[in-house]
């Protein structure tokens, strides 16, 4: 055939020895497989985010790919049945000992078609009163709820700024959400960490989706609220954080930043102290994410090291109205510097947020 392009790629016996391998073709890459007597070469190439299949595994006589694990036959280049999508499949032939491959692939691509996920839509902020989110990362019984100091001072702060700036307000519980925690698909591969989070896009039920749309989309102001735990914020708060690699990853690998003119500010209680050290986390990973903050970007509470009376830590947020005029002079703030960044728009081009600046 006059479109035949032979390459020679090695010797058969040690070529076998490998059950799975990644080469290159001119350019290309290739994986190379062995298996049940047979070798069988397919693009290099995963159709889905383009890792590399040839460092990858092999199931059933699919290769899975390494990083979101797509998995297609590895001699026919097929996706696993019922998925209409191929990678292009390459001929090999057998002569003297060596092993040869045609460069010019045998099929071509095939992507299933598949609609576009809600996030992959345009960022552009719609016309309308300020918008305000309230995070409340309080870990508590959903059947039988406890009383979360934090909690009710995000709910002051956003009633505040309903009532009294006339925003659009959002609640916003993660205690109430299924999603699942980050898999570390970072670290196999920055490019391997996606916006919208891989985890979204596989899995349709999880719901942290309702927090990318506020931060990304929907909000001007994101207030999160955090109980203390053992010096640091909740584990439902690192846990959404963890999720958060997926905006900040784009920073890193697509220059892109998903945050734009948006303000958070923070709401700390707890029995015990550092109160420092949790807000200073929180300010220094949502700054990596793109948010700008008011002057005093938080408000706090704590008994101290030596106070292990809860019940008395309850007792005085819920009478106390210093700290409840705290929680409205946060929105008060918050809102002044939100509504300024709507009107200047200022953030017009950003290269590389953070520490990852150029």
């Amino acid at each position: 055939m006059s479109n035949q392009k032979w390459v020679k790629i090695g010797k058969v016996a040690a070529l076998k020895k490998k059950e799975l391998q990644p080469i290159d073709i001119e350019g290309k890459r290739i994986a190379l497989s062995f298996r049940d007597g047979k070798f069988g070469a397919i693009s290099g190439t995963c159709l889905h985010e383009g890792g590399p299949l040839g460092e990858g595994s092999i199931r059933n006589d699919y290769v899975v790919c390494p990083w979101h694990s797509w998995q297609f036959h590895r001699v026919t280049g097929k996706a696993r049945p019922g998925i209409p999508a191929a990678i292009p499949q390459f001929e090999l032939k057998e002569e003297a000992g060596e092993l040869y491959l045609n460069a010019t692939p045998l099929t071509k691509a095939k992507h299933a078609s598949h609609p576009k996920h809600p996030l992959e839509r345009e960022i552009k902020r719609k016309p309308g009163p300020i918008r305000v989110v309230g995070i409340s990362t309080t870990v508590m019984n959903k059947e039988y709820p406890r009383y979360s100091t934090s909690e009710a001072l995000l709910q002051e702060s956003l009633d505040h700024a309903k009532k009294n700036h006339g925003a659009e307000t959002k609640l916003i519980k993660l205690n109430d959400l299924n999603f699942s925690p980050c898999e570390g698909y970072y670290s196999k591969s920055a490019h391997a960490c996606t916006w919208p989070c891989t985890i979204t896009q596989f899995d349709p039920k999880d719901e942290l989706t309702e927090v990318y749309d506020a931060f990304v989309f929907w909000a001007d102001v994101v207030i999160i609220s955090t109980a203390i735990r053992w010096g640091a914020p909740s584990s439902l708060y690192f846990k959404m954080a963890e999720r958060m690699n997926a905006v900040q990853n784009q920073m890193t690998i697509a220059d892109r930043v998903l945050i734009r003119n948006k303000t958070a500010a923070f709401i700390v209680t707890g029995g015990q102290d550092n109160v420092q050290a949790v807000v200073g986390q929180m300010v220094t990973f949502f700054s990596e994410l793109g948010f700008a903050f008011p002057q005093f970007p938080f408000i706090a509470h704590s008994r101290g090291w030596h106070a292990e009376d809860m019940e008395n830590n309850v007792n005085y947020v819920k009478q106390s109205e210093f700290l409840r005029e705290g929680a409205r002079a946060l929105i008060d703030r918050s809102v002044a510097m939100a509504s300024d960044l709507i009107e200047n728009e200022p953030m017009c081009k950003v290269v590389r947020g953070g520490r990852k600046a150029r």
